[in-house]
């Protein structure tokens, strides 16, 4: 139980892409005091967990309503992942920072940069592979300390940035959208190859 949850963990961590979140709200957060984007990180990994939380259980519901298997939806979503990732890995600059005046939480910050298009799709194929209680609950568990290990990357925001600098922030976004663009092709494959079984 604890290795699925540590792996989970893991692919979590990899779906929120937290350094590359985190360059993302450093341009964003500028104008913010340290006492403001340490509180914004909070409210992020806050909104990180109950968008996840929700997708994870209502994903059997939406694939019910709509009539679309899981295998498709693993394929469809694990393309829209790896779109995204390709742009992550490229360093194309995820949003702009126009207007800091704005509240930037939810969007951009939770949604869609943390919670992106390609990870939507893997909460809701992850939702619907999960029978039982005890999957689920791990599976939560697992999405908890990831949305909290992104609050934490992000209330460290300037210290990391001292650390790091911009350029070395740029690599580990890079490097996180190699991992994310691994993830996506394997989703694309568990789909095509259990749609494709007899």
């Amino acid at each position: 139980m604890l290795s699925m949850m540590f792996s989970l963990y893991l692919k979590m961590l990899v779906l929120y892409s937290p350094f590359f979140v985190l360059s993302c709200f450093i341009g964003l957060t500028r104008g913010y005091t340290v006492k403001e984007r340490k509180r914004l990180a909070w409210k992020v990994a806050l909104g990180t967990l109950v968008a996840s939380v929700l997708l994870y259980l209502f994903g059997q519901s939406i694939f019910n309503v709509f009539g679309i298997t899981i295998d498709a939806f693993r394929i469809g979503a694990g393309s829209v992942l790896f779109i995204s990732a390709l742009g992550m890995a490229q360093g194309k600059p995820a949003v702009q920072s126009d207007n800091v005046q704005q509240d930037v939480t939810i969007v951009p910050l939770t949604i869609p940069l943390t919670v992106g298009p390609g990870t939507i799709g893997a909460m809701l194929v992850m939702g619907a592979g999960h029978h039982h209680w005890n999957d689920k609950l791990t599976a939560l568990a697992a999405i908890a300390l990831a949305s909290v290990t992104v609050g934490v990357v992000l209330y460290l925001s300037n210290r990391i940035e001292r650390i790091l600098g911009e350029q070395g922030l740029q690599i580990v976004s890079r490097l996180m959208g190699l991992f994310v663009c691994a993830l996506a092709a394997q989703i694309i494959f568990a789909g095509v190859k259990n749609y494709l079984a007899p």
